[in-house]
């Protein structure tokens, strides 16, 4: 019977690959990972099965993700600083690692290793500057722009989560959004933006307030986010679904600039792109491994099974 061995293989093959992708390490668990576990004590930044780590370890990041690139590329500044100072085009999946390290370490990892982070990151941002193609300077430093990439970052996640993401759970409350926005704010002001919001309400208020300075996020760009580089077949389809629903959650501020639809000016439910996304994660497992880092450091859970295997 040679097909049921491929048949088991399937979901082990296809965890493999999704997570080599994200952290861009080909055993899926890179040492910032691991590092999760093994750098410092007690929690980090935020509160364990808090309302950040709910966000931030569910596969409605996904989406997320594509929505936040199309929001933080209708900034000129911010756009030029990513196509002058990183190989995007290149190596997409070697940005996607560099995010996703940020945004796992910082929500996962011990106080420790969050400020370890945050400085590394702070080093990177100091030494991207320069001036777009019209003359105008740019730092990725300035307080400006940092709080810019921040609120629609978090204006993206926010909207993934609630219109594809898991329920919340009873404990956050009917006001979990504002909890989010109000703790996740603590990473950007880490990287030294400030003014940062604290409710939904102050959020959207805040993006707005860019209007002025948004343009036109360029053609080539939103067919990259689409459809980027190094896909398989099966990949691709799965990620046209995803890039689909990331089109439809960019914020009303942003959408016009972003050449997408948007999200109008209510909460947007895509139960398509909710069912693609839970049956990936009853191949995937539960947890990501740096929740699993995490728990274990924390005395939560078991040890992971690279900590399993190193032993």
């Amino acid at each position: 019977m040679p097909a049921v061995p491929a048949v088991t293989a399937l979901p082990e093959a296809v965890r493999s690959r999704f997570r080599a992708r994200v952290s861009g390490d080909p055993s899926g668990v890179p040492d910032w990972v691991r590092d999760i576990a093994r750098v410092g004590e007690g929690p980090g930044w935020f509160e364990p099965d808090g309302v950040v780590w709910w966000v931030h370890g569910d596969l409605a990041t996904l989406v997320g993700g594509v929505t936040a690139l199309l929001g933080q590329a209708a900034h000129p500044l911010a756009l030029a600083g990513v196509r002058q100072h990183s190989a995007y085009l290149a190596d997409p999946w070697a940005r996607l690692a560099g995010t996703a390290r940020w945004l796992v370490v910082t929500t996962f990892g011990s106080a420790e290793l969050a400020e370890r982070e945050a400085a590394r990151v702070r080093a990177r941002h100091a030494v991207v500057r320069g001036t777009d193609a019209a003359g105008r300077p740019y730092s990725a430093a300035d307080p400006t722009l940092l709080r810019w990439v921040h609120l629609a970052f978090t204006d993206a996640f926010l909207a993934a989560q609630q219109a594809v993401g898991r329920p919340p759970r009873a404990r956050f409350g009917r006001r979990w959004a504002d909890t989010y926005v109000a703790e996740w704010a603590r990473s950007a002001r880490a990287l030294g933006a400030g003014d940062l919001p604290a409710t939904e309400a102050e959020l959207a208020a805040a993006l707005a307030e860019y209007r002025p300075a948004l343009e036109p996020v360029p053609g080539e760009l939103r067919a990259f986010l689409t459809a980027p580089p190094g896909l398989g077949p099966a990949e691709q389809v799965f990620y046209r679904g995803l890039a689909g629903a990331a089109e439809l959650l960019v914020s009303p501020v942003v959408a016009a600039s972003a050449g997408v639809p948007g999200r109008g000016l209510g909460v947007v439910r895509l139960p398509v792109t909710r069912a693609q996304l839970r049956a990936l994660q009853l191949v995937l497992g539960p947890r990501s491994p740096s929740e699993e880092a995490a728990r274990w450091r924390l005395g939560l859970g078991p040890a992971p099974a690279w900590a399993r295997e190193a032993s």
